[in-house]
């Protein structure tokens, strides 16, 4: 059955969703039928509105089932193979009250039964069906071929019927779930519905006409996709800029809890003794994963209300596409401004921007359309844009973009041509009103661009000097030349980009422009002419010192840098000296520690020796003498440990003033 309810608006998202509007005529308590894709049925629970427009009211909106079309027709009284309908229907209705009509007469009864009889026609026997109907108290036999109709009396049966052919008509469509609009009231009255559905992107192009004397002319197209299952026919369109919130919620597949048991305790008869144990079993319901009903449970038809509303724009203007022709570029635009008269309506919605189409739009089922949005000049000129990383040797010829057409601009491709000639294309991002965007559609090869580089570090503009460390603080600086040259018969304006990389600008230009990441920089080029563009950049840095380390020649070089002044550097000098006292120590304590090692050696040797001579007067004198020189080695160990002992405490107290001496100097000057 078709709908009365046709596609009047369509509102396309750019988050993937598409709000449309039904309108349609409806008479007493007619019921509306709505077909949508089963992926669909969630976004349509979720958002559909039902309006009674004429004063009736909506009772209910029933949808089809989820159940398998297998398990909905076993739940059908009635079978129908696909052989033998009409006697296998007869059959399984036994019962039922008919009204037939057979040759100019009607009968009225009930169905007894169905039989095959012999029939002689000819010199041959045909069998065929005889329907047998009690009427009134009388039995009654008509042959199933000669009924001119057959009409069902009892409502049941006839809905039965109805249910099962309207089941299996539904599976020729295995994708198609079917929601009906019930309603009630009197005479005929007009049916709102609206709802939500999952749609393709809305997208835009840009056409871009260069102009030298008029300002540029900005084109705009939305390219909008039918992939539903029916047309749009004469539909108000608007299309909507933004992210709100979307999402898909399962209200469509039936939910069910998991219920306890529970059973009446009550008291039983004696039962005979049984010698071996006997166990009870109780039959459950076959449960799903999810703990609801299985195969053996029933998902009955849904309803529901109405509910509430979507924000609905308002409707749009009037104008529409049109062709462009050649004829020089005068023609070209005067033609361009006549076949695309283009009054776009648009309004803010929240964080939203909306694009209104003012004409009726038609687009067929899985077909898409382009329609014009935008046809307005704006506020723009032609330059060039150097950055270095982009292209090293040239620079971009760019559209200096203003955005003054008052319309919130989507982000998409732009086909720019100049004098009637194609000359690049570009990607321009969403622009809000009076936003400015350089958009580069080609390489500007008739300007040519080098770049020479040079660092160095600067001098020395604060000197500190804390806790023993001297700190001196300088500039890092970088010079950056850019040389254009101009080969072009006109003269152009260059903007170069220069990174902004945490360093400041020192003796400099100040740039035309400041971004997030570069400096603008503007220059004039004449024709066949030179630029030189330098940009001084500097930044802190600093070195540090431990004066502890420090020599007589570098605190010379740090009181000559005026890192120091005099008294400072008289501090760090007795420091030097008595550094020099302590490396003194040091030495002395290492030649006794070499002297003492020596004696140890010697005094194991002796040793060794004293114990393997024999008893004899020549080996003892030998031993005597051997022993004479251990007790003198002895006597130059104590001597060397007390030395040992004095130079450490030396070394201990000059280290101590040395380190108090490092402290307490504190110096701080700007140089």
């Amino acid at each position: 059955m078709p709908t009365p309810l046709s596609i009047r608006r369509v509102v396309l998202y750019k988050h993937g969703v598409g709000y449309f509007e039904r309108r349609g005529k409806v008479t007493g308590s007619e019921t509306a039928h709505l077909d949508f894709k089963a992926r669909d049925m969630n976004d349509v629970l979720k958002s559909m509105t039902v309006l009674d427009l004429s004063g009736g009211s909506v009772s209910a909106v029933s949808y089809d089932s989820t159940k398998p079309l297998e398990q909905l027709l076993s739940e059908a009284t009635i079978r129908i193979p696909e052989h033998g309908s009409l006697t296998a229907l007869l059959g399984q209705v036994k019962g039922a009250r008919v009204r037939a009509r057979v040759g100019g007469a009607q009968v009225e009864g009930a169905i007894v039964g169905l039989e095959s009889l012999p029939v002689v026609q000819g010199e041959a026997s045909v069998v065929r069906p005889f329907l047998t109907l009690l009427v009134g108290a009388s039995l009654r036999t008509f042959d199933v071929l000669e009924l001119g109709e057959l009409e069902f009396l009892d409502e049941a049966v006839r809905k039965d019927l109805e249910f099962y052919l309207a089941t299996v008509m539904s599976s020729y469509k295995k994708d198609s779930k079917r929601l009906s609009i019930l309603t009630a009231g009197e005479g005929p009255r007009e049916l709102f519905v609206s709802y939500v559905l999952e749609s393709p992107v809305w997208k835009t192009s840009y056409r871009i006409l260069l102009d030298e004397a008029k300002p540029p002319l900005l084109q705009g197209w939305a390219l909008v996709d039918n992939t539903g299952d029916e047309d749009w026919v004469d539909v108000e369109l608007s299309l909507i800029a933004g992210l709100p919130v979307s999402f898909v919620h399962d209200l469509y597949n039936p939910r069910y809890l998991r219920r306890p048991i529970v059973e009446v305790r009550s008291e039983t008869g004696v039962a005979p003794v049984i010698p071996e144990e006997a166990h009870e079993s109780a039959f459950a319901p076959d449960m799903d994963s999810e703990g609801g009903f299985g195969s053996r449970g029933e998902a009955p038809m849904s309803s529901m209300g109405p509910v509430a509303a979507s924000p609905a724009p308002a409707p749009r203007r009037k104008g529409g596409p049109g062709a462009v022709g050649g004829g020089g570029p005068r023609i070209m635009r005067e033609r361009l401004e006549q076949s695309t008269q283009v009054k776009t309506v648009t309004k803010e919605v929240g964080d939203l921007f909306e694009y209104g189409v003012d004409r009726p739009v038609t687009v067929h089922r899985n077909q898409s359309a382009l329609v014009p949005i935008l046809h307005r000049p704006f506020a723009g000129r032609r330059v060039l844009l150097y950055n270095r990383a982009t292209r090293e040797k040239n620079p971009m010829a760019c559209i200096e973009f203003k955005n003054t057409t008052g319309l919130t601009l989507e982000g998409g491709p732009v086909t720019i041509t100049e004098d009637e000639t194609y000359v690049g294309e570009a990607m321009l991002d969403t622009l809000k009103p009076d936003d400015v965007r350089f958009v580069p559609y080609a390489v500007e090869l008739s300007c040519t661009v080098s770049v020479e580089e040079d660092q160095e570090d600067g001098p020395v503009f604060r000197a500190q000097l804390h806790r023993g460390t001297l700190v001196v603080e300088f500039y890092h600086q970088r010079r950056t030349k850019v040389l254009a040259r101009n080969k072009a018969k006109r003269p152009q304006v260059l903007y170069v980009e220069h990174p902004r990389t945490g360093w400041e600008l020192k003796d400099t230009d100040v740039p035309a422009e400041t971004t997030d990441g570069f400096w603008r920089f503007k220059r004039d080029l004449a024709p066949g002419a030179s630029d030189t563009l330098t940009v001084t950049e500097r930044t802190r840095g600093q070195r540090q010192y431990h004066i502890g380390n420090l020599g007589l020649d570098q605190v010379a070089f740090f009181l000559d840098s005026r890192f120091i002044d005099p008294r400072v550097a008289q501090v760090l000098r007795d420091v030097v000296a008595v550094r020099e006292t302590l490396a003194q120590l040091t030495r002395d304590g290492q030649r006794f520690n070499e002297e003492r090692t020596q004696l140890f050696k010697d005094q194991e040797r002796i040793r060794a020796n004293i114990d393997s001579l024999k008893s004899g007067a020549s080996q003892r004198e030998l031993v005597e003498r051997f022993v004479t020189k251990l007790n003198a080695q002895e006597d130059r160990l104590e001597t060397i440990g007390r030395e040992l002992e004095r130079l450490e405490q030396e070394r201990a107290r000059l280290q101590e003033d040395v380190n108090q001496r490092i402290q307490s100097l504190a110096y701080e000057a700007d140089l």
